[in-house]
């Protein structure tokens, strides 16, 4: 193992921001880990590269994944990030489980020669960065308390509409806003760092038009629930929240995409699914998500294990 990296001081702001993955597979009923060798640096560490302008921190661990060893990765549980210093300053490095089941990792020959699958207390032995092995260890953890295959809820507020004040048809007609139409097509990209199969959305046209390019690129099963419409959740709130609670019977990867007013009730029925230290994650004001944001949940069968919030980028 090489020498350990000096932490940095507190008060210090990274220079430079990456992101990568600790892809795992379970093989023979034990975890196994992979890891990349780096011909540049000669040394062996995990999947990640510097994050590009235009792209979320999920983004970037997807691309740099997908770059290096040519696996198209679904984001799962967040690990822990690493901090170290670098020529240009303190690096930081955001890291996500990837579980890799079917697909051949191939390194791309350019930036990482060799891969090498093996379990987690070989690779502590063979890391070159000591900071690397904290989010195995958060990893390993996981595991162990059968916390690691998860799959993803994801709530999603619309995209900017048109102001109501500027717009005198049916509530539930009114647009995206130009600035909205872009917000959607970030969106898109988004969700496809966890890609969920299916879309439950409010029917209401802002909705529909904020996960439409989603779907499309991905084939999501969409299915419209007039529980989540803003007007029938100010009648019946108990109804969304059922729509909500629903979502964990499939335990399948899902988006659900509803209205400002409707999301203390989305979540509320969330925070019965998770424990009273992880209910602190949960937005607590209004506006609770911004147009366009996503709140992001890996479930374990019906608990919630991990929240995380994103904004996907504008131009």
């Amino acid at each position: 193992m090489g020498n350990p990296v000096t932490p940095p001081a507190p008060e210090q702001v990274p220079a430079v921001l990456a992101a990568g993955a600790i892809c795992w597979r379970i093989q023979q009923k034990q975890l196994w880990v992979l890891l990349i060798h780096r011909p540049r640096y000669n040394d062996w560490s995990w999947p990640k590269g510097k994050h590009d302008e235009g792209e979320t921190l999920p983004e970037t661990a997807v691309r740099e994944v997908d770059e290096e060893i040519g696996v198209q990765a679904t984001l799962g549980i967040p690990l822990p990030h690493t901090d170290y210093q670098v020529s240009a300053g303190l690096k930081r490095v955001y890291y996500w489980a990837c579980e890799v089941a079917e697909q051949k990792p191939l390194p791309d020959g350019k930036e990482v020669d060799d891969v090498l699958w093996c379990t987690p207390d070989r690779a502590r032995e063979l890391l070159s960065n000591a900071t690397d092995i904290e989010p195995l260890d958060a990893l390993v953890r996981a595991h162990q308390e059968k916390a690691l295959r998860t799959w993803s809820l994801l709530v999603l507020r619309h995209a900017k509409a048109k102001p109501r004040s500027s717009w005198s048809r049916a509530e539930g007609d009114r647009p995206l806003a130009a600035t909205g139409q872009r917000q959607a097509a970030a969106v898109k990209r988004l969700l496809m760092a966890w890609w969920p199969s299916r879309v439950v959305s409010s029917p209401w046209a802002r909705c529909v038009a904020t996960i439409s390019p989603y779907a499309k690129a991905s084939n999501a099963k969409v299915k419209l629930v007039d529980a989540l419409t803003e007007a029938n959740h100010h009648r019946k709130p108990a109804k969304t929240g059922l729509a909500l609670e629903a979502l964990f019977d499939k335990r399948r990867d899902v988006v659900l995409c509803t209205h400002r007013p409707a999301l203390p009730t989305v979540f509320g029925q969330l925070a019965k699914h998770m424990d009273s230290g992880l209910r602190r994650a949960l937005p607590r004001e209004d506006p609770y998500l911004s147009p366009g944001e996503v709140l992001v949940c890996q479930v374990v069968g019906e608990h919630i294990v991990s929240v995380e919030r994103y904004k996907p980028f504008e131009d």
